[in-house]
């Protein structure tokens, strides 16, 4: 069984140059480099029309169009793993993720995903690009996700995402103490010296748009609700180091735990021991790809960020004026 898709795509200023395969990549980021690679030499994958190579180069202002029928991923299995599914119906699914379930498989981790999972629940999915993933969360970030079960209902997803109309919010606790909200537009791209990173750039970074307001202030801790405009790798984690407000728990881009002067054994051993980023997707807003009807789904903070939160609330209380943060 296999079904058709169409797509088309315009090259962009900033692709000139770039070889096809890797202008496809771009321009279509819901398939597999391979995949693309096997469309292009099959003559799925054209150029103004034209059936060219991988390694051809592209023009901006030229255009790519797919036509091809989508097989079956055989490298993904299904397995027997428990899913939160929050809400579900014949076109999607939409599930709380908990922290430490790796989206996707890829080196390091082949198996025991979240899309492994997914297959198991809904076989269909082994016919969908990603097995229906249209966003993805972090393995350490838990929350909410909403996953295609047809064709129609991921094109309609992936439009929605790109058009900028899906409303995700997200809770996180970051270290220091916050005056009030505000927007973070800063492009991003992959970091130029740590490949596995991602950072801030002047130039180069593809648009990232994060918005926050407190919720609520500690003494040296913030819990923050965000927004996202887009979705970067790794955005939230990222913009908030970038505006020196790292999470907690996030090594990767906050560095090694920052303790508060005079902090009690308590909150020491709560801040030292948070064992991911504090970091959890609550909100989920979109429109339904078969009905049009607005939807909008809520995931309750999971244990970890309660206990988290609860040590901060007797521990970190608000700062009286003037006392010293660290």
């Amino acid at each position: 069984m296999s079904d058709s898709i169409e797509l088309e795509a315009r090259v962009p200023e900033e692709l000139h140059g770039d070889r096809l395969d890797q202008a496809a990549a771009q321009l279509f980021p819901d398939y597999s480099r391979s995949r693309l690679q096997s469309w292009i030499k099959k003559g799925q994958l054209r150029l103004d029309g034209r059936q060219c190579r991988p390694r051809d180069k592209v023009s901006a202002g030229a255009v790519l169009r797919v036509a091809a029928e989508l097989e079956q991923e055989t490298s993904w299995q299904p397995q027997a793993i428990d899913l939160d599914i929050v809400y579900e119906d014949d076109s999607i699914l939409v599930v709380n993720k908990p922290a430490g379930l790796v989206v996707h498989p890829a080196a390091g981790h082949a198996d025991g995903t979240l899309v492994n999972a997914l297959l198991a629940h809904a076989p269909e999915l082994a016919q969908i690009p990603r097995g229906g993933i249209v966003h993805r969360l972090d393995m350490e970030t838990s929350g909410i996700m909403v996953v295609a079960r047809t064709l129609s209902a991921h094109n309609d997803l992936v439009s929605q995402l790109q058009a900028r109309s899906v409303k995700r919010e997200y809770c996180a606790v970051v270290i220091g103490t916050m005056t009030g909200g505000g927007t973070i537009d800063a492009p991003m791209g992959r970091h130029p010296k740590q490949r596995k990173k991602m950072a801030v750039l002047a130039a180069g970074g593809k648009s990232a748009i994060t918005h926050y307001r407190v919720t609520r202030r500690f003494g040296h801790h913030t819990r923050i609700a965000v927004n996202l405009e887009t979705g970067r790798t790794h955005q939230i984690r990222v913009h908030m180091a970038y505006k020196h407000y790292p999470l907690i728990g996030d090594p990767t881009y906050g560095g090694r735990p920052r303790l508060p002067k005079g902090a009690s054994d308590i909150l020491i051993t709560a801040l030292r021991g948070f064992p991911r980023q504090a970091l959890h997707a609550q909100a989920l807003g979109l429109l339904h790809p078969d009905s049009g009807e607005e939807l909008h789904f809520e995931c309750p903070l999971p244990q970890d960020m309660v206990d988290l939160l609860d040590v901060l609330q007797q521990e970190d209380p608000p700062l009286a004026p003037d006392t010293a943060l660290y």
